[in-house]
């Protein structure tokens, strides 16, 4: 068994399709509509074209906005992405204006940072220190 697809909730998706890609480096792999406003809309790695996917869900559900306000007013990511050097992946993020909740932080065997996605959650990046 292994992780095929997972997801975010967004406000906006084609304001998080740009940022997932555009200012993340994600690359879109599906884009399917689904009705006059929603799609299947999918990112990957663009090393690993081929591995799990992040679908980019419509947050239209009602049991959206409670969840993920409080997780946000308790700051907790929503999901975590691997890099490989979190300090320079902040520096960079930074400079293309993504807002940080928590600067890069050693916790033992891996350093962490979290950011705003700017669509309604918390990411974290996590590397671990060679």
């Amino acid at each position: 068994m292994k992780i095929h697809l997972t997801s975010v909730f967004v406000d906006d998706q084609a304001k998080a399709l740009a940022f997932y890609t555009e200012i993340l480096g994600f690359v879109k792999k599906h884009d399917i509509p689904l009705g006059e406003e929603h799609r299947w809309l999918t990112v990957v790695s663009p090393d690993e074209p081929g591995g799990t996917e992040l679908l980019l869900e419509p947050a239209g559900h009602p049991a959206v906005e409670p969840y993920r306000s409080m997780i946000v007013k308790d700051g907790i990511p929503l999901a975590q992405f691997a890099v490989d050097d979190v300090h320079a992946e902040y520096e960079r993020l930074r400079g293309l204006g993504v807002r940080f909740t928590q600067e890069p932080v050693d916790m033992g065997p891996i350093v962490t940072a979290v950011f705003d996605d700017t669509c309604g959650n918390l990411i974290q990046i996590a590397a671990k220190p060679e």
